[in-house]
């Protein structure tokens, strides 16, 4: 039994793409530095991280989210491709799709949000740079307010209104041309 128990867990490691199992192992060693205070630097390509989304999205699925990929750009732009599911946007928050764009905008749509981050200090916020949906540029008010609304239906209960709390201690996040990096 017990080895079974070995192979079946070295299976399913190998199974995971390698992006995938860099972008875990640097989640667990910030996990440990939380006790350790031990200081982590970290790295990831634009791919790894995409990759690392997709098989996110299957292990954990997230309410209102379908897909989800990101480009990286200097200054902390963040370019994002997102299938929302505006129905569940509209159902949670009635009004939350402006009643001009609800014959377009309902079920499962994909949408382009340019974002500006600013992630220091142990916070995050951003603003919407554009938004389109098709070649229908989309209110920022209006993309601020759908996001605010999927982060509250995550069973982490994210309130983008305010300030939230980098996940592991994270002190910064900082993009360049097709990546991330950060520190604890």
């Amino acid at each position: 039994m017990r080895i079974l128990l070995i192979l079946v867990s070295m299976l399913s490691a190998a199974a995971q793409p390698a992006a995938v199992q860099k972008v875990l192992k640097v989640f667990d060693e910030l996990n440990r530095a939380q006790s350790s205070k031990e200081k982590v630097r970290f790295q990831l390509t634009e791919a790894e991280v995409n990759e690392y989304l997709q098989h996110a999205r299957t292990v954990n699925p997230r309410p209102g989210l379908d897909k989800l990929t990101v480009k990286f750009f200097p200054g902390n732009y963040i370019s994002t491709f997102t299938v929302v599911d505006f129905d569940m946007v509209e159902q949670a928050r009635p009004g939350t799709v402006p009643g001009l764009l609800k014959p377009v905008l309902n079920g499962k749509k994909e949408v382009w949000v340019d974002i500006r981050l600013n992630a220091a200090g142990g916070l995050s916020t951003f603003s919407v740079e554009k938004a389109y949906f098709q070649s229908i540029r989309l209110p920022a008010f209006m993309v601020e307010k759908m996001i605010n609304v999927v982060g509250s239906r995550q069973k982490e209960k994210f309130d983008t209104s305010k300030p939230v709390p980098l996940p592991y201690k994270l002190q910064s996040i900082v993009t360049g041309d097709k990546s991330v990096r950060g520190e604890n």
